[in-house]
């Protein structure tokens, strides 16, 4: 008897994330800020950290590997941060009245 596997649902694909950059302070010296980007600009400009915009919560980054092949995208290292960010399927799906809520351990 053949087994049968479950299709895995397709993952998440998100190509704007923040970045964290530095500017200049008025007090003197730099101090941090998020910026949105799109996430092939960001891996070109060799930006090292990365959160989800809507929630904060932290990403997984992948690469594009093959000419032609998918982009550059991110998507939620934690599954709780996906199915409560508004920025993805699984909350834009969900037919449980959810709200949005933001990352339980956000990137700062």
């Amino acid at each position: 008897m053949a087994t049968v596997k479950a299709a895995k649902a397709p993952g998440e694909k998100i190509f704007e994330c923040e970045v964290k950059r530095r500017r200049v302070s008025a007090r003197g010296g730099y101090e941090p800020f998020w910026k949105v980007k799109n996430v092939a600009e960001a891996l070109v400009d060799g930006d090292t950290e990365f959160r989800c915009k809507d929630c904060h919560g932290s990403l997984k980054m992948h690469k594009q590997r093959i000419a032609g092949g998918p982009g550059a995208y991110v998507e939620h290292a934690s599954k709780h941060d996906a199915e409560y960010c508004p920025g993805t399927m699984h909350f834009q799906a969900a037919t449980d009245g959810r709200e949005m809520r933001f990352s339980g351990a956000p990137v700062r």
